[in-house]
């Protein structure tokens, strides 16, 4: 059997990536820590702890609604530019939410915040897979991919506990000497300036683009409402079908649009695309609602639920070590099929959890469940760039950029969905209801979105992703150059 030859990276590009994980991870972090002092804040801005949902909304809104910039700007302002100004932007809103004194000020603070984190992530990340070899790309994103999984996780201990024993503003002011030491690295680390012949800015693709993401990232948050209003829910809901229906109508006529979608005739990409989104509703969804579940139903402090769901990230840096051997070696399809058949069935081990469940089975399925979501993640953040050439890097990372965080907002949203849905279901299937039954359904409700990922991963070609791996025996890559392109690359 064929072996995986691991080659050292260089300094410089481990350098960038761990730097932006770490902006990654500060991005991540501001977007789910909110949630646990919702009651704290509200009490504190004289406002009920559901109009703190704001808060979290305008940030979310902000990122998904900037996100498709961040491709254009890199190229008219250089990466070096963007970038430090990002997190310069970021840290500098973080420390003015900290100091809000109402919440019109926090909130419209967020969005500050929000068009920081924007431009930080997707700008340094187009950075650290500039000019790596495709081979190397596997190594480069796990690196830069486990912020997101730890950011989710450790968000409700970390919360719970600066809420229990500090004011809420501390989770802003956390991310003060992140940044400053984000800054120092960026400003000696972070080259490249702008691209000649950059275009004009696609207006019309801003315009569609933007409104339609903002209309979809509110729907979201209507949904994760208690008591909202349906019409007005479906309203928002109509409005951005539309107006992203006319942001593809533009970005596939316009010479020169915002976002290339020709990018998604790349077989591989597309298949990332969908397959990593809905993958990503059922990643968002576990560390969203097992705290809730713990505390809620099982009657757990924060610190415990906390501490239990932080047994997800032990699973995640668990299979880190054995991700490149296992893709190398099993190439991408087996290994996605796996991670999403994995999660499905963590997700419904999840359903029925109680009280009474001995806490170190609940730890090692949160376990199983980590190292199912980092495969997946890892896998499929990765095989997005197998095909892409390097001169449209920045269109495909912009466009996976934005799917993820919008797959990743909507999967809280749904998640709360689920839950609402769960006492009528098992009402009408059980006669009965609880909350602990509501909880169950809603994660048999929501495990098909990481079966849609698995039967997606079923459908790639054996030999999908084959560019980003390193084989050591001549007739594998023999084979690998005389495969029809166009069985992976397009349609």
């Amino acid at each position: 059997m064929s072996e995986t030859v691991p080659q050292p990276l260089d300094a410089r590009q481990r350098a960038v990536a761990l730097l932006v994980a770490g902006c990654f991870f500060m991005e991540n972090l501001d977007g789910t820590i909110v949630s646990t002092a919702a009651p704290r804040m509200g009490a504190s801005l004289g406002v009920s702890a559901t109009a703190i949902g704001l808060v979290i909304t305008a940030y979310l809104l902000t990122v998904a609604v900037l996100i498709p910039l961040s491709g254009w700007l890199t190229a008219r302002y250089g990466a070096r530019r963007v970038f430090l100004c990002a997190i310069a932007l970021f840290t500098l809103a973080s420390l003015a939410c900290a100091a809000a004194s109402n919440l019109g000020e926090l909130v419209a603070l967020r969005v500050v915040q929000g068009a920081g984190g924007a431009m930080m992530v997707p700008v340094g990340r187009l950075m650290a897979m500039s000019g790596v070899a495709k081979p190397d790309l596997p190594r480069i994103v796990s690196y830069i991919v486990w912020p997101a999984l730890l950011a989710p996780v450790i968000a409700p201990l970390l919360g719970g506990v600066i809420t229990t024993y500090a004011s809420w503003r501390w989770l802003f002011l956390i991310n003060i000497p992140l940044g400053a030491l984000a800054f120092t690295v960026a400003w000696r680390l972070i080259e490249g300036g702008p691209v000649a012949g950059v275009r004009a800015l696609d207006w019309p693709g801003v315009l569609w683009t933007s409104v339609g993401l903002g209309a979809l990232t509110y729907t979201g948050h209507l949904l994760s409402q208690d008591g909202g209003s349906w019409p007005v829910t479906a309203a928002f809901a109509t409005a951005s079908a539309l107006m992203l229906g006319m942001a593809v109508r533009h970005l596939r006529r316009a010479d020169h649009p915002l976002i290339d979608l020709g990018t998604l005739r790349v077989r591989s990409f597309r298949a990332s695309v969908s397959g990593g989104s809905s993958f990503w509703v059922a990643v968002s969804t576990v560390p969203f609602l097992l705290p809730l579940l713990f505390q809620e139903v099982f009657g757990w402090s924060a610190v415990a639920s906390g501490t239990l769901v932080l047994f997800v990230f032990v699973g995640n840096i668990g299979i880190k070590p054995a991700t490149g051997y296992i893709f190398g070696r099993f190439g991408y399809r087996s290994p996605l099929v796996a991670s999403g058949l994995t999660l499905a069935g963590t997700m419904v081990a999840c359903a029925f959890l109680t009280a009474d469940t001995p806490r170190w089975l609940i730890a090692a399925l949160a376990v199983l469940s980590g190292a199912a979501r980092s495969l997946g993640l890892t896998g499929y953040s990765t095989l997005a760039f197998a095909d892409i050439p390097q001169d449209r890097m920045r269109d495909a990372n912009t466009l996976n950029a934005t799917a993820n965080q919008m797959a990743a907002g909507l999967g809280v949203a749904a998640a709360t969905v689920a839950v609402r849905l769960g006492a009528p279901l098992t009402h009408a299937l059980l006669g009965r209801t609880s909350p602990a039954l509501s909880y169950g359904a809603a994660f048999c409700l929501l495990a098909p979105a990481a079966l849609a990922a698995t039967a997606g991963a079923a459908r790639l070609h054996p030999g999908t992703g084959d560019s980003l791996r390193r084989r050591t025996d001549g007739p594998t890559r023999e084979r690998a150059r005389t495969r029809p392109r166009d069985r992976t690359r397009t349609t």
